[in-house]
């Protein structure tokens, strides 16, 4: 295992996954040789019924839960040949993960909140600080960095999710039903800005999401099942 490098295989998409598969206590069977190939600024979504193992998978990319069998890499990086201590290295440099309930935490500002994935990597304070008010800028919140979680919508507070995801300007941006608690109206203005920073930023994006509107805004579109991901046909 390898605890302070991180391998690299060169010439490969962002995110590359071959011959996966999961297990659950039971035993019962998730899913099997999943392949899926994410390139930068490239949008992906994956849906399924509930209980196929959406959010599993998410958590797998991540390198939070572990594979029965296959292969993870995150930017060349296979998440087989680390230790714990470099997975949780590889996810705060590298990954952007946005939560359906927010995360945000009620005890620091929407600055700090934002700014957190930086401090966890102990970058200047200032430089921080500075580049968290830009993020919250982007996402239509400019100049609210003192403010907290209390006063905002859930818009707004997925609105900082995003930019929080986004502030470290990760390879991989990993999202697990973004849309699940707002409106349709608000649902579609956060899709779009979480569409494009995926974009803009070139980045490699995963969506997983029981909603066909939130879907229909990425590249792709797959769907999870026990033979792993296929093309969704719009039926």
């Amino acid at each position: 295992m390898i605890g302070h490098h991180l391998p690299m295989i060169a010439d490969q998409p962002i995110l590359h996954v071959r011959g996966l598969g999961k297990s659950v206590p039971g035993p019962r069977r998730l899913f099997r040789d999943l392949d899926l190939d994410v390139a930068g600024g490239e949008l992906v979504a994956i849906i399924g019924e509930s209980g196929v193992g959406k959010s599993t998978l998410l958590n797998m990319l991540a390198g939070l839960d572990e594979a029965d069998e296959g292969n993870i890499a995150v930017d060349g990086t296979p998440l087989a040949a680390l230790d714990e201590t470099a997975r949780t290295r590889l996810r705060r440099e590298r990954i952007g993960f946005v939560f359906q309930a927010f995360h945000i935490l009620p005890y620091l500002t929407l600055r700090q909140n934002v700014g957190l994935p930086l401090a966890l990597v102990a970058r200047d304070a200032a430089a921080a600080e500075t580049r968290a008010d830009a993020m919250l800028d982007a996402v239509g919140l400019g100049g609210r960095g003192q403010g907290y979680a209390r006063d905002l919508s859930g818009g707004e507070l997925q609105r900082v999710a995003i930019a929080r995801a986004l502030i470290h300007r990760p390879a991989l941006i990993l999202a697990d039903e973004p849309t699940g608690n707002l409106d349709p109206a608000t649902a579609a203005r956060v899709l779009a800005l979480f569409a494009d920073a995926v974009r803009r930023h070139g980045a490699a994006g995963v969506m997983v999401t029981h909603s066909a509107a939130s879907a229909a805004i990425a590249d792709r579109v797959l769907r999870l099942g026990a033979d792993g991901l296929v093309a969704h046909d719009g039926r």
